[in-house]
């Protein structure tokens, strides 16, 4: 045989080589703790929401796998019962009435059924439940004027309503609090603590670009939009950390942008709250003693002391 007509082993081993390293690289991708997490369904098990969300995400999924082997399933049978050799005449076949009529009307139902169903499961996604009795105390919710998104509102009215905002590159909370002064309010970064057994309300807005609201075993994706606020809301009922990560893509930090919802027991969360504002309180006193003695310093002809990180978080 001559050599040009001889097969290349060396092509073959390399074509072998790259197809095993896809599938490799493909399973490392697929599989992986975080892909695999709720492979075919929406992450769940965190609050009512996302288990209504998951529910139904099911449900369609059980109907579209029904319908998908159905017709698949026709079409194998059509091609091997009906097979024929290259060149023959096709046979001229007219339409079944019946049968048109049949998968028209049937699609139909299909999706009459669907629409009952989402629209049915639809107000438990939307609005909250009330707290348990034994959750942590909440305030009423103010109606906000001129909201362009829907706003959720438990029945009692009350819930634990904090403010979600997105800034390049971190989430800032702000908790509410008596005082009507926001500047006062106790605030943290990336860690969204919370009380168990308590309806919590989220008011989401962004104040540089779009960044997206998401922490998927809680419930759906929400847009932080500048000049736009959205609304959702969770609730969890076992102490326990849920994590997700901005969805929207934000700048060249956006794979930073991380957020972690902490879920703790009503009194633990008391307790939180009060060192959280002992401590914004001690670090704000800190940060007004530096000024003042950078201020005496600088009336006096000296050179003011350098700026420590401290000072900056505190102003």
């Amino acid at each position: 045989m001559p050599a040009a007509l001889a097969p290349a082993p060396n092509r073959s081993r390399r074509r072998v080589f790259v197809l095993t390293l896809f599938a490799a690289i493909m399973g490392v991708l697929v599989f992986s703790g975080v892909a695999a997490a709720d492979f075919w369904t929406p992450e769940s098990g965190g609050s009512p929401q996302a288990d209504s969300v998951d529910t139904l995400y099911k449900i369609i999924l059980a109907v579209a796998v029904v319908v998908f082997v159905g017709v698949e399933g026709v079409l194998l049978y059509s091609l091997v019962k009906f097979r024929a050799r290259a060149g023959a005449v096709p046979a001229q076949i007219r339409g079944n009435t019946r049968l048109e009529i049949g998968w028209t009307l049937g699609a139909a139902v299909i999706l009459v059924v669907l629409a009952v169903v989402t629209f049915a499961m639809l107000p438990g996604i939307r609005n909250p439940p009330n707290s348990d009795a034994d959750g942590f105390p909440t305030q009423r919710i103010e109606n906000v004027q001129n909201a362009s998104a829907y706003q959720p509102r438990p029945p009692s009215g009350h819930a634990l309503n904090v403010e979600v905002n997105g800034q390049r590159y971190a989430w800032r909370y702000t908790y509410p609090d008596a005082d009507t002064n926001t500047l006062n309010n106790v605030f943290s970064y990336t860690d969204l603590v919370v009380p168990t057994k308590t309806t919590v309300v989220l008011t989401i807005k962004a104040q540089d670009v779009a960044h997206s609201w998401w922490i998927p075993a809680l419930g759906g994706k929400f847009d932080a939009i500048p000049g736009h606020l959205n609304f959702t809301w969770f609730k969890v009922s076992e102490p326990g950390t849920f994590r997700g990560q901005c969805a929207e893509l934000c700048g060249r930090n956006h794979a930073d942008m991380v957020a972690k919802v902490v879920a703790v027991p009503p009194a633990e969360f008391k307790q939180w709250l009060a060192d959280k504002r002992r401590d914004i309180q001690a670090a704000d006193k800190d940060a007004q003693t530096k000024r003042a003695q950078e201020a005496q310093a600088t009336a006096q002809g000296a050179s003011p002391a350098p700026k420590t990180e401290q000072d900056v978080i505190g102003k």
